[in-house]
């Protein structure tokens, strides 16, 4: 396999990665749809926070909703070093749709491809990789975040089914999806080990989903509170055995941090081309801001933080395609990505200065919607705990 090595210019995507021929053809495939496609209708999603179906639906014809699923549930196969690379250049062109993205892919999609048994992978991956059934992924309770050993739904079986009840808050794709991976305990008791995995459909009876709306950032990708009325959902939805779900859960966000560091790289390389582009094309004092070297600072310290973010972004994807431990590597990079993102798109609001406070200014979009990269999928506080714990047990 050949691999390139390539630097572009200031004012596009750079990386040193080697990537190889497939990579980078998948890399410009995917750019070029974000800067022709996604990019030009952020800002009316943004505004209108609505789900962007235009969006989802030319994601799964351009058959990105398939990677790293099996060919014969009718995926593209891959590694997790293109789904990186996809969710980044999304992300740049339109954060909230690599959400959806994200979240349907790799924490619904990949749960029950990895996961389910033949049956469950027949009956749901299809739909879900043609883009037929928007997937979520349901964990996040009013007193259950981080500590998602400490959920309080109840999936008790009764007559050939689960029997939930409980609430679910947080829950991106939600109000749109038609398949929803859902964790909840048979027994409280037991703690986490009580825990399962459960596929439960968009129309099941017995749920409800209330539309949260008032978000700071990523405003297109819905979010939900998914509530659980004695919902029946028939026994075989259980996602391999009793017991399992716990651990299930760990190893899919784990590798999902990695999708979502690639996100936050994404944001940071949009704000670092927007920095390039304004400094460029900004007259003050006599010149072009790009002649100052205050901005020149700036828009050196954007670039170095991307790229080192991207190294580790790609160093841990490496490391889970071949199958080695990367936990410590993905949470590195999901807690140094999510700093630079949110300190790239505050130093180009400043270089912006007052356009860059108003809408429908991108770089006021990224600054709201690089926030959440801090909190989501493990806050930073999280991953600093996980990364020291790694690097301190015996």
């Amino acid at each position: 396999m050949v691999y390139k090595r390539f630097v572009e210019g200031s004012g596009e995507s750079m990386t040193t990665s080697l990537l190889s021929e497939e990579e980078l053809l998948l890399r410009n495939t995917v750019k070029e749809f974000s800067d022709q496609v996604l990019a030009p209708r952020a800002a009316k999603h943004d505004e209108l926070e609505e789900f962007p179906h235009d969006n989802f639906r030319d994601i799964a014809d351009l058959g990105l909703l398939g990677l790293m699923v099996g060919e014969e549930y009718g995926g593209a196969g891959g590694t997790t070093r293109q789904v990186a690379i996809v969710s980044e250049e999304i992300a740049r062109g339109c954060a909230a749709t690599s959400l959806i993205y994200i979240v349907h892919l790799t924490l619904c999609t990949h749960f029950i491809s990895q996961y389910g048994n033949e049956s469950q992978k027949n009956e749901y991956v299809p739909d879900l990789v043609s883009g037929k059934k928007i997937g979520a992924f349901a964990l996040t309770e009013p007193g259950a975040g981080s500590d998602a050993a400490a959920i309080q739904t109840t999936a008790i079986p009764a007559n050939g089914h689960l029997v939930l009840n409980g609430t679910k808050t947080y829950i991106s794709n939600s109000p749109d999806a038609g398949v929803i991976v859902t964790m909840a305990t048979h027994d409280r008791e037991l703690g986490y080990k009580g825990i399962d995995a459960i596929i439960v459909d968009g129309d099941a009876d017995g749920k409800i989903v209330n539309k949260l709306q008032g978000k700071m950032g990523i405003r297109a990708s819905t979010v939900g509170e998914v509530v659980f009325n004695n919902c029946h959902v028939p026994a075989n939805n259980l996602i391999n055995e009793e017991n399992l779900g716990f651990r299930q859960t760990m190893e899919v966000l784990n590798a999902s941090r990695i999708s979502i560091a690639a996100q936050s790289l994404g944001i940071a390389q949009a704000s670092l081309e927007a920095s390039v582009e304004y400094a460029k094309n900004r007259s003050a004092f006599g010149g072009p801001l790009s002649d100052k070297q205050a901005i020149q600072n700036m828009i050196a310290d954007i670039a170095t933080d991307t790229e080192a973010a991207r190294q580790l972004v790609m160093h841990s994807a490496s490391l889970k395609d071949a199958g080695l431990s990367y936990h410590t590597e993905a949470s590195m990079a999901k807690l140094f990505a999510s700093t630079t993102a949110m300190k790239a798109a505050h130093t180009a609001l400043q270089i912006h200065g007052g356009a860059g406070y108003f809408s429908p200014t991108p770089v006021e979009r990224y600054f709201r919607d690089a926030r959440v990269t801090e909190i989501y999928e493990g806050t930073s506080e999280i991953q600093r705990m996980v990364i020291a714990r790694n690097l301190l047990k015996d």
